[in-house]
């Protein structure tokens, strides 16, 4: 990931609601949310979501996809790890650091092991 790309998605995400949508389409996992739902369960305006959505979308943080008359929303979890890598990337400077693991989508069960 490039720099810029990094700060498109940090300032995407530094927002409440844009945060909270995001948190819930990964929540969600890969088969997404649709549009109802997602401002229900944060519980703003349609008005609101849809300029939040053009924001995470722009970031490249969220996909959509529509199924018959709605739009399903994903959140890009490649662009999240993308990111998350950016982060910590050379982390520790350079020395092996805790080993870290992927959770993204993960069962319960498997969280646990």
């Amino acid at each position: 990931m490039k720099t810029n790309s990094a700060v498109a998605a940090l300032a995407a995400l530094a927002q409440d609601s844009r945060l909270a949508i995001f948190r819930a389409l990964v929540q969600a996992g890969p088969n997404g949310l649709p549009a109802g739902k997602i401002s229900e369960a944060i519980g703003i305006s349609p008005s609101s979501l849809s300029f939040h959505m053009k924001e995470l979308t722009h970031a490249d943080m969220v996909t959509s996809r529509h199924e018959g008359r709605f739009v399903i929303y994903s959140a890009n979890f490649a662009t999240m790890s993308g990111l998350l890598a950016f982060l910590t990337d050379n982390c520790c400077g350079g020395n092996p650091c805790t080993p870290t693991r992927n959770f993204a989508c993960l069962t319960p069960e498997d969280a646990a092991s």
